[in-house]
């Protein structure tokens, strides 16, 4: 009773959670159905009145403050401050009382948690519903099973839908599978964000632009959405294929684990057969037809892409992943990019910084380097400070370059092998604040004179003269050698700084890999690129402009996992 009075401030409630333990299914629905004033509550009330009023008349001191209880609050004080509660706590907060039952039944208070905790901001008395069209909302469409031509609503009548139902039938429910994920389609990947979109929790896939133009925006397209059809009940529907939302199913299987699955996969098949399927995923996968390709290889990993995905039919499973944390000292802020990966046209990588090292950890794949390898790793502590721009145009000069950067790397690292002290006294500098003037200790080249920083987008017109280093806010001419092959011509004309780095290459289907080595190329905040010397080939990244919530690693310590975790999955 005690545990009572301290929530109610009243002493033991008619409504006490305690109390109805200890009543049968009849007495406490004659319980419910009582008024609000409680006889008993009175009685205590009453009592403590008149002992105060009884003390203030003996004279024997000045009379404690009067005691405010929760229950003698106005219903509409009672709200504001049950609002202000995480929703998970709110049912035990309707078992201590009937009064804080009934109060609880009030749509503003679950109102506001759905919009504070998952950012719904929709009224349910407004059909224009986030993410889906305004045709979605009001068609409806004939039940093929009824002859009759009697008609059945796709999306339910809002009018008598409440927000506490939204909460804890749909937001709560499928709270888990909110964030980044990656499906596990073979050495594909893909990129899945789901989010609370409107009333609904939608799964949106994003794919990167059409090859090859890096710059432009993302694209999506909804795989699957979650709403309410009747008040106690979360439908699932698939979104795959162009015949409209249909029956689907999820499956939370473990911790930062789920999967999907279609129960009505000839929602996927078109009319013109697997040719016409065909024809359209090109279009919206590449933007062109299988006639403006004119590579043979290309076509190949084209429908070898084709037959490997379209065989899934949005059956997937799916495995979180985390943004990378970000560090004051990072080289430039990290995250996801997009980048040119030849025939195999756009993927996406994610950046991350790893003390004196960075990566490039792929999230989609192909069949060469599937999603998960580390498709780049950075040297930041071994810059690299190309020639003037006639020298930098022979390959030859900057493979020399690089090979000796590389030679240099493997001796260090043959010394700590060994056990010899290299240069312990010395602090490393950040690569934010290369050495000036002669070259770095750590890198022994006639070229590797030091440089400073530079808006690489402004810095055009006052680039610095070939034989001199760099300085702050100045940016460093740069054109690609004669015979190093890039998918985007439109590349920056003036870059930051450069870093030694390796890339990893490997035979189809994953056989053979190596890293080797190559030329780390910081543009500007939003795009660097790599020269691949083996391949001779250059990639160009271009940042993802994208908000996602609930991507956030809990601790460096779980990125660091999850990175190692989608590795092992295609090594």
């Amino acid at each position: 009773m005690a545990v009572c009075a301290r929530l109610c401030g009243v002493g033991p409630s008619r409504g006490c959670r305690r109390r109805q333990q200890r009543r049968g299914p009849a007495e406490t629905a004659a319980a419910d159905s009582e008024p609000d004033t409680d006889p008993e509550e009175e009685r205590i009330e009453a009592g403590a009145a008149a002992l105060a009023g009884a003390g203030g008349g003996r004279g024997a001191g000045p009379s404690p403050p009067p005691r405010c209880s929760l229950l003698e609050l106005p219903p509409e004080l009672l709200v504001e401050i049950f609002a202000s509660l995480p929703g998970t706590d709110l049912p035990s907060l309707a078992q201590v009382c009937t009064k804080f039952r009934r109060i609880l039944h009030t749509d503003t208070i679950w109102r506001r948690r759905c919009r504070e905790e998952y950012g719904v901001c929709e009224n349910l008395r407004k059909l224009d519903i986030t993410g889906v069209s305004c045709r979605d909302v009001y068609a409806k469409r004939i039940n093929p099973r009824v002859k009759s031509g009697r008609f059945m609503k796709i999306l339910p009548d809002y009018e008598h839908m409440e927000y506490r139902d939204v909460y804890t039938c749909l937001l709560h429910r499928y709270r888990h599978i909110l964030g980044l994920w990656q499906p596990d389609i073979g050495p594909y990947g893909g990129l899945l964000n789901v989010v609370v979109d409107g009333l609904f929790i939608i799964g949106w896939m994003y794919l990167p632009p059409h090859d090859p133009h890096v710059d432009d925006p993302m694209r999506f397209k909804p795989l699957f959405r979650v709403h309410l059809m009747e008040r106690k009940s979360a439908t699932v529907e698939c979104m795959y294929g162009h015949r409209g939302p249909h029956n689907g199913h999820i499956q939370i299987v473990k911790k930062d684990e789920f999967s999907t699955k279609c129960n009505q996969t000839d929602h996927h098949r078109m009319s013109g057969g697997r040719q016409e399927e065909f024809r359209t995923w090109l279009r919206e996968e590449w933007g062109r037809t299988l006639e403006d390709i004119f590579h043979e290889h290309m076509q190949e990993l084209i429908l070898m892409k084709f037959i490997y995905t379209s065989q899934y039919d949005n059956c997937l499973t799916y495995r979180r992943i985390y943004l990378p944390p970000s560090h004051p000292d990072d080289l430039i802020r990290p995250g996801l990019f997009k980048g040119t990966y030849g025939s195999h046209g756009l993927e996406i990588v994610m950046l991350s910084f790893h003390g004196k090292r960075a990566r490039g950890t792929k999230i989609t794949g192909d069949p060469n380097i599937p999603a998960g390898q580390q498709t780049v790793e950075i040297d930041l502590m071994h810059r690299i400070q190309l020639p003037d721009v006639e020298s930098l145009r022979s390959f030859n000069e900057l493979s020399r370059i690089v090979l000796e950067v590389r030679e240099q790397v493997r001796q260090e690292q043959q010394q700590r092998e060994d056990g010899a002290e290299d240069g312990e006294g010395r602090a490393p500098q950040s690569p934010r604040e290369p050495q000036r003037g002669p070259a770095q200790p750590s890198v022994e080249l006639p070229a590797e004179k030091g440089g400073g920083p530079a808006d690489g987008e402004a810095a055009a017109a006052a680039a610095p003269a070939p034989e001199q280093p760099a300085q702050s806010g100045q940016g460093q001419p740069f054109v690609l050698p004669v015979g190093v092959s890039s998918r985007n011509e439109d590349y920056p004309r003036t870059c930051r700084m450069c870093f030694y780095g390796t890339g990893l290459i490997a035979g189809h289907g994953f056989t053979s890999p190596e890293r080797t080595p190559g030329v780390f190329i910081l543009f500007d905040e939003d795009r660097f690129g790599f020269i691949w010397l083996e391949l001779k080939s250059f990639s160009l990244y271009s940042r993802v402009r994208a908000t996602f919530r609930n991507a956030e690693a809990p601790s460096p310590q779980a990125f660091e996992e999850m990175l190692k975790n989608i590795q092992s999955l295609t090594s």
